[in-house]
C-alpha cells in the first residue's frame, strides 16, 4: 500500500511539472529523495511515468497528430511538420546517448545531485527573469509551421535539460524559441509536440537499460503512477498555456528561484 501512495504522490509531481519551466526531473528526483525510495527500479519508474504526461499531448492534440499521421503521404504540409519535429529531435538523441552514463556518474551522484538541482532552479529563474526582457520582436507565430533551421535550433536548446539536471526541458525548448524570434504561445505549442518523441525515446530507452529489474509489483506502481500523471498533465497543459499567455514565464522564475532557495536551506539544515 505505500508503494501506491508513494506512486500516486510521484504521479501527481509528474503530472504537475512535466510542461512547466520548473523542471519535472529535479523535482521528481527531490520527492525520491523525500520519501526515501533510492535505487534503479524507481529511478526507472520515474522515467517511465512521464509517458503518461507526455500522452497527455497525444490527447489535447489528437486531431493534429491524427491529421499529420493521415496526411503524410500526399500532404507537404503534413511531411514538413513532422520533419520539423524528427529535425529538433535528433540533438536530444544524439546528446542523451554520448553524455547519459556522465550524468548519471557526477550530476546525478547522490552526493551531488540535490545542491546540481537547487543551483540549476536558482539559475534557471534568473535566466526566465532576465532573457524574457531581451527576447526580441518574433517572427514566427505559429508553432505547426516554423522553418526547419528554426526547430533545429530549438532541439538544440531542449538538449541543455539533458545535461544540467534541473534546468527544465520545456524551460529550455520555449525560452530559447522565443530567443530566435519564435512567438511565446507558438514556441510553447511545439514544446509539447517535440515532447511526444523525446519522453517516449528515454522511455524506451530506460526499459531496455532497467526492465530486467522491475518486478509484477512495479508494474502495477508504474501504471498507478501512469494514470495519475496523465490526469493531472491533461489540466495542467490547458492552464499553462492560459498562464504563459497572460504572464509569460515570469511566475515560473520566481518561483524556480524560492524553491532553489529552500532546498539549499533544506540541505544546509541536514536534509
Amino acid at each position: 500500500m505505500n508503494d501506491i501512495v508513494n506512486s500516486v504522490l510521484l504521479g501527481i509531481v509528474e503530472g504537475l511539472t512535466e510542461f512547466l519551466p520548473v523542471s519535472s526531473t529535479g523535482h521528481l528526483l527531490v520527492a525520491e529523495r523525500f520519501l526515501n525510495l533510492p535505487g534503479e527500479r524507481w529511478d526507472a519508474f520515474t522515467v517511465i511515468i512521464q509517458l503518461g504526461a507526455i500522452l497527455a499531448v497525444v490527447a489535447i492534440y489528437w486531431r493534429k497528430f491524427w491529421d499529420v499521421l493521415v496526411g503524410l503521404p500526399s500532404s507537404p504540409d503534413a511531411r514538413r511538420f513532422a520533419l520539423g519535429i524528427l529535425i529538433a529531435f535528433i540533438p536530444s538523441v544524439i546528446g542523451g546517448v554520448l553524455l547519459k552514463k556522465w550524468i548519471d556518474r557526477v550530476l546525478l551522484d547522490p552526493g551531488y545531485a540535490l545542491p546540481v538541482i537547487a543551483a540549476s532552479w536558482i539559475v534557471g529563474g534568473l535566466l526566465i527573469l532576465l532573457l524574457e526582457r531581451l527576447a526580441p520582436r518574433p517572427r514566427y507565430l505559429d508553432g505547426d509551421k516554423l522553418p526547419l533551421w528554426t526547430a533545429f535550433q530549438i532541439g538544440l536548446f531542449q538538449v541543455l535539460s539533458i545535461v544540467f539536471p534541473g534546468t527544465s526541458r520545456s524551460g529550455a525548448t520555449i525560452l530559447g524559441a522565443e530567443l530566435i524570434g519564435v512567438e511565446r504561445s507558438a514556441a510553447t505549442v511545439f514544446t509539447f509536440y517535440l515532447a511526444v518523441p523525446t519522453m517516449l525515446g528515454a522511455t524506451v530507452f530506460e526499459l531496455y537499460k532497467k526492465g530486467a529489474l522491475l518486478t509484477r509489483a512495479d508494474t502495477t506502481n508504474i501504471a498507478v503512477g501512469f494514470v495519475v500523471s496523465f490526469i493531472v498533465a491533461y489540466f495542467v497543459i490547458r492552464g499553462f498555456l492560459a498562464i504563459v499567455g497572460r504572464y509569460g514565464l515570469k511566475p515560473f522564475g520566481w518561483y524556480r528561484i524560492a524553491a532553489g532557495l529552500a532546498l539549499i536551506g533544506a540541505l544546509a539544515l541536514g536534509w
